[in-house]
């Protein structure tokens, strides 16, 4: 992480109680006005000062479905990112390159917590982190001088802190399976002998692509995969989608896959006062299959992260581990393999930070 570290807020020092918790009257909600605007122009103040022209999205995310569907507010078209990516959201995903402005729209839409989530970062020179509360932290490899006094000017509070509670220097470690040539190899053998049929692509947090593998598909399903795709690898759909339909839990959320008639494979998360609606939606489907959302309760053949043109695995988020993915990780470890590691997801706006708004 850059060394100088800054939390930025509206929030005065002077209104916190003896546990740093603010107590004051300031609303903890952006104005989308002159405030919000504060924030903006401070970023492009500490960005300027640092000498960078672009930024890069790192672990981005929308918002869960648990979140949108007993959220305070509707979920905003296009996760809170339409009009900086397609509706497909090509182009957003880890390691995508924007300008600063584009960048500034992203924090935007994160201050306003529309759905969307991000690092923004330039490896070792300057770092974005939204956290709840309108709490934003940069952290740059220069001191910033210029930008701190507008900040203040402004009307915001910037304070020197040790690290973004946000930074990825926290995330738990571990290690991650590459999807390397041997991956790619089980995976056509696993399809071969029909024990796999499904592969799950995480291009984001909290969305993923379905695609139902062949032997003479599966190359080309390889070539159209989001950078750095978190990918998980599922036995086929039942071609018998009314037995599907009948096995719903009597309560609680499940994840729907199904095939329609044309071949396309979508997903859909629907709780028991949605089974009439689901099944209009789903007539005429080749077959589907329903996944537990709880993660102890889902059971993929095995899992992997894509690494870059060059070999190298760059994304810091894992997958959950499976049987499998514990027995290539021994194997590597007692071979003295050396093996990328990298992070889980961020703690996450689903998880305040201590000491941010209001509340511990």
């Amino acid at each position: 992480m850059p060394r100088f570290v800054h939390r930025i807020t509206k929030y005065d020092p002077a209104d916190r109680d003896g546990h740093g918790r603010y107590v004051g009257a300031e609303d903890s909600i952006s104005d989308h006005g002159p405030v919000e605007a504060a924030y903006l122009r401070t970023i492009a103040a500490f960005a300027e000062d640092t000498g960078i022209d672009h930024l890069v999205i790192r672990e981005p995310e929308i918002a869960a479905w648990v979140h949108v569907r007993f959220g305070l507010e509707p979920a905003p078209d296009g996760h809170g990112l339409a009009g900086l990516f397609p509706t497909d959201l090509s182009g957003y995903h880890d390691g995508a390159r924007v300008s600063v402005p584009v960048g500034l729209e992203l924090v935007r839409g994160m201050l306003r917590a529309k759905g969307g989530w991000c690092r923004l970062e330039v490896e070792g020179r300057f770092t974005v982190h939204v956290g709840w509360d309108q709490y934003v932290y940069v952290s740059s490899d220069r001191p910033c001088e210029r930008a701190i006094a507008l900040t203040r000017t402004l009307g915001l509070f910037p304070e020197r802190c040790e690290a973004s509670p946000y930074d990825a220097d926290f995330d738990e470690p571990g290690v991650q399976r590459p999807a390397d040539e041997d991956f790619w190899a089980r995976l056509r053998r696993s399809v071969a002998m029909r024990q796999a049929a499904m592969l799950e692509e995480g291009y984001v947090h909290n969305a993923s692509r379905w695609h139902r593998l062949t032997e003479d598909t599966l190359d080309a399903v390889r070539a159209r995969l989001a950078p750095r795709a978190m990918l998980t690898v599922w036995p086929d759909l039942s071609t018998d989608v009314d037995a599907v339909l009948a096995s719903l839990p009597d309560e609680g959320p499940v994840e729907f896959v199904w095939e329609d008639g044309n071949g396309a494979v979508s997903s859909t998360t629907v709780d028991e006062s949605e089974y009439g609606e689901l099944a209009v939606r789903v007539a005429g489907a080749r077959a589907a299959t329903a996944l537990s959302i709880s993660l102890d309760e889902r059971h993929p053949l095995f899992t992997a992260v894509l690494p870059d043109s060059d070999g190298v695995l760059r994304a810091r988020w894992r997958t959950e581990p499976t049987p499998s993915d514990r027995d290539w990780t021994f194997l590597k470890t007692r071979v003295g393999s050396p093996s990328p590691t990298c992070g889980p997801s961020r703690p996450g706006r689903a998880d305040p930070v201590p000491g941010e708004g209001r509340r511990p």
